[in-house]
């Protein structure tokens, strides 16, 4: 009788799910593995939308969540709790995803335990630790903690090549958030050809990061609203983060205004959905910048650098900082100059092909040596 193997995916917070929710679907659709699914769940609500959307179920959940959380407790209430359920589990896997305290506490303990870690979305780098906060130095720790590593492109294999991390752990993938963005699209029948003229532009923005309260989301805020004002034509829609110190600074300048909308965060769906429908998004995501270019929508970043520089090089994103004067230059420009849009939707999405989660089990499976009998691509994503 063939060994089953134990994998263990652990994550907390809402891009993590999303990420990390069709990895898991193509691991348990395959008999030759044992999943476990711990919830760290420092986002609660946000996290349990994504997983009623794909079916997930946690084995174990955390529950962490508390008003006005700090690093420090996060990291250590992770790791202590984390520590028990490998003493149980005893998998022989465990998978982590991208940059959160999650990703690094799980990644620590595993190490601890001598159980290899699989690190999802390993590789992409910023190169200033400070920015963004905390997550480029957790993304870098999780790398040098872990056995296998899934990069999304070749700059982050060659980033992790360049620090000297063993090659044959290294495999490129694409990223798994097209693939999850891809069954959205198919199951809630979204019509992604919406780049036609319409009577009113909107403007989908969002803006959250720790390195963005204060200064940052204070001149885009100011910039936005003279941009709004000064072209009739246009409307934002805001979801804001219920963190009190964005509320704090947003509100103040953008609430009340004619044709400027702020909202309560939505669920994945839903904000997909008006992703979908904008004109152009205007962020300092760092998944918003590998979903919109799916759905053909242009990208102002509101970050001085980004760790994503593939959307940068290839022409869908555009690194604008948080400048008051260009930030409203920028907006303008985009509004107004129909060619500089039009070449900002014309290039592929240069973050995946909807084949990575399919990868990962592949690779995951020649790592154990066992056979492969899936007939997708199984070369790298290029």
């Amino acid at each position: 009788m063939n060994k089953i193997y134990k994998v263990l995916f652990a994550f907390g917070t809402r891009p993590e799910a999303i990420k990390m929710a069709p990895v898991i679907n193509e691991f348990i659709e395959d008999n030759t593995f044992d999943v476990k699914i711990v919830l760290t769940a420092q986002h609660r609500e946000m996290l349990d939308q994504v997983l009623s959307i794909f079916k997930i179920k946690g084995d174990y959940d955390f529950n962490i969540m508390i008003n006005r959380q700090s690093l420090e407790f996060v990291t250590t209430t992770i790791i202590k709790r984390f520590s028990d359920i490998l003493i149980n589990e005893k998998p022989d896997l465990v998978f982590v995803h991208g940059d959160t305290t999650s990703t690094f506490s799980c990644a620590l303990e595993s190490f601890y335990k001598g159980i290899p870690v699989a690190h999802i979305e390993a590789g992409l780098r910023s190169n200033d630790l400070r920015n963004p906060f905390p997550e480029e130095l957790n993304r870098r720790l999780a790398d040098n903690l872990s056995t296998l590593h899934f990069c999304p492109t070749k700059n982050a294999k060659n980033n992790l090549l360049n620090e000297n991390i063993l090659s044959k752990g290294i495999f490129i993938t694409g990223n798994t958030v097209v693939d999850a963005l891809n069954k959205i699209i198919s199951v809630s029948k979204i019509n992604t050809n919406t780049n036609k003229e319409k009577n009113t532009k909107t403007i989908l923005m969002t803006m959250h990061r720790r390195e963005s309260v204060g200064v940052p989301i204070t001149s885009v805020s100011k910039a936005v609203k003279e941009v709004i004002e000064e072209n009739e034509d246009c409307e934002l829609i805001f979801p804001v983060h219920k963190n009190p110190a964005v509320r704090d600074l947003v509100y103040p300048i953008l609430g009340n205004k004619d044709r400027i909308k702020l909202i309560e965060p939505l669920d994945y769906i839903s904000f997909i959905k008006l992703m979908n429908k904008s004109y152009f998004v205007l962020s300092d995501s760092g998944g918003i910048q590998e979903e919109a270019p799916t759905l053909r929508k242009p990208v102002l970043l509101t970050r001085e650098l980004t760790e994503r520089p593939e959307g940068i090089s290839s022409g869908v994103v555009k690194l604008i900082g948080t400048d008051y004067k260009n930030v409203k230059r920028e907006l303008t420009k985009l509004i107004k100059d129909k060619e500089t849009y039009n070449e900002m939707i014309s290039y592929k999405n240069p973050f995946g092909d909807g084949l990575a989660s399919k990868r990962i089990l592949l690779y995951v499976k020649n790592y154990f040596n066992l056979k492969c009998s899936n007939s997708a691509k199984t070369g790298e994503f290029e």
